[in-house]
C-alpha cells in the first residue's frame, strides 16, 4: 500500500473547519457566512514534458482560479463557477479538452463533458459529441431537460438546434500527432495528451460558493487514437458527481476511474458520515491495491479541499479563500493532500 502522509500543519495549509451539525444544517448555513472554495485539474499522468515547464501549467491553471474565484467572491453560484472554470480549461489549448482535444483513430476529434449540480442532484452531459467550442456549455443548457444526457448524433443535433456555432477545435499539434501515431501503426511513441502515455488527458473543477451549494464539471477530449464509439467517464457519476455535502472531477484511466466508481463512491462515502480526507484516503487506498492509475479533486460543504493520486502526476490548483496553491511539485505515488 501507498503512504499516506499525515495532514500538513496549519501554517502549511489552513481550512475553515466546523463541526458536521453545524455545517449540514441548512438554517445554519444561510444564516453564516460562506467562504467560497474552488478546485480545478488539468489532467493526470506520468510526467509534465509535454505540456513544457512547470511554471507554464502553473500560468495556466493559477489564471482560471483568478477569474474562477473572483466570480465566486462576487455571488456567481457553483454551477456558473464550474461552468465558466472548464470554458477557460477548454480553450486553453495545453488540455486535451475542447480546443486542443486530441484524435481518435479515424482522425476526428469526439468530446465529452458533464455537469452535476451537488443542489438540485441533476447530471447532465455529453457523450463524443463533435465540431462545438465548449462542451461543457452543452451539459449546462442540458440541465433543466427531461433527457439529460445525449450522445454523438444526438448531442451534435441538440448543438445546432439550440443555435451553438459549429467549430473546430483541432490544434496544428494534435494533428501532427495523430498523423505520426498513424505512420506508425498507433503505437504511441509520440502521444502527448496531459502526460505520457495517452488516456489521461481531462479538465475538472468544483466549486463551493457563498451560499453553500456544491458543483462539479469535467470535460475531456478523449483517450487518443481510441476506437470509435468509446465511451470515458467524464459524462459518468463514476468521473464526475456532487451533492449538498461533496462534489468530485476525476481524471486519469476513463476505464479505471469506471471500474472504480470512482467520483459517486467519495461522494456516498461523505454522505454516509467519513470525513472527505478519509473517504479520498479509503478510495485511493482501494485504488493503489487494484493498481489503478488516476487522480481526483474534491470539496465538501464543511470548506474542506482535498485532491488524491495514484498516477505520478495531477495538475491540480486550489483557491481556499486564503491563498491560491497547486499540486505540480507533488512527489510521485500515491498520495491525498488536504489543501
Amino acid at each position: 500500500m501507498g503512504h499516506f502522509p499525515n495532514l500538513p500543519p496549519p501554517d502549511l495549509c489552513h481550512v475553515r473547519t466546523c463541526d458536521r451539525k453545524r455545517c449540514y444544517s441548512g438554517l445554519e448555513m444561510m444564516s453564516q457566512p460562506i467562504q467560497p472554495k474552488l478546485i480545478i485539474h488539468g489532467g493526470a499522468g506520468s510526467s509534465l514534458s509535454g505540456k513544457g515547464s512547470v511554471e507554464i501549467v502553473r500560468q495556466s491553471l493559477h489564471r482560471v482560479i483568478e477569474d474562477v474565484y473572483e466570480l465566486l467572491q462576487n455571488g456567481a453560484s457553483a454551477p456558473d463557477a464550474v461552468v465558466r472554470g472548464c470554458q477557460l480549461l477548454e480553450d486553453d489549448p495545453l488540455f486535451n479538452a475542447g480546443t486542443g482535444s486530441v484524435l481518435q483513430s479515424d482522425g476526428q476529434i469526439r468530446m465529452s463533458a458533464s455537469l452535476m449540480d451537488g443542489t438540485s442532484l441533476r447530471f447532465s452531459g455529453v457523450i463524443n459529441v463533435s465540431r462545438v467550442q465548449n462542451p461543457i456549455d452543452l451539459a449546462k443548457k442540458l440541465q433543466p431537460e427531461q433527457d439529460r444526457v445525449l450522445s454523438d448524433f444526438g448531442a451534435t443535433e441538440f448543438a445546432r438546434e439550440i443555435g451553438v456555432p459549429i467549430y473546430d477545435p483541432k490544434t496544428e499539434k494534435r494533428l501532427k500527432e495523430w498523423w505520426y501515431e498513424h505512420t506508425d501503426n498507433f503505437h504511441r511513441k509520440m502521444a502527448d495528451v496531459v502526460a505520457e502515455p495517452a488516456g489521461r488527458g481531462t479538465i475538472g473543477v468544483v466549486a463551493l460558493d457563498a451560499e453553500g451549494r456544491i458543483a462539479a464539471g469535467t470535460s475531456t477530449g478523449g483517450k487518443g487514437f481510441e476506437r470509435i464509439g468509446r465511451v470515458s467517464d467524464s459524462a459518468m457519476p463514476a468521473g464526475n458527481y456532487a451533492n449538498d455535502r461533496s462534489g468530485v472531477s476525476c481524471t486519469g484511466i476513463g476505464e479505471d476511474i469506471i471500474e472504480e466508481c470512482l467520483a459517486a463512491k467519495i461522494v456516498v462515502r461523505v454522505t454516509d458520515g467519513m470525513s472527505l480526507v478519509q473517504a479520498m484516503e479509503r478510495s485511493f487506498a482501494e485504488a493503489e491495491s487494484h493498481n489503478r492509475d488516476f487522480g481526483a479533486i474534491s470539496l465538501d460543504a464543511t470548506g474542506s479541499i482535498v485532491w488524491g493520486k495514484t498516477s505520478d502526476v495531477i495538475l491540480a490548483a486550489f483557491h481556499n479563500g486564503d491563498r491560491i496553491g497547486d499540486s505540480l511539485e507533488a512527489e510521485k505515488g500515491t498520495k491525498v493532500v488536504r489543501c
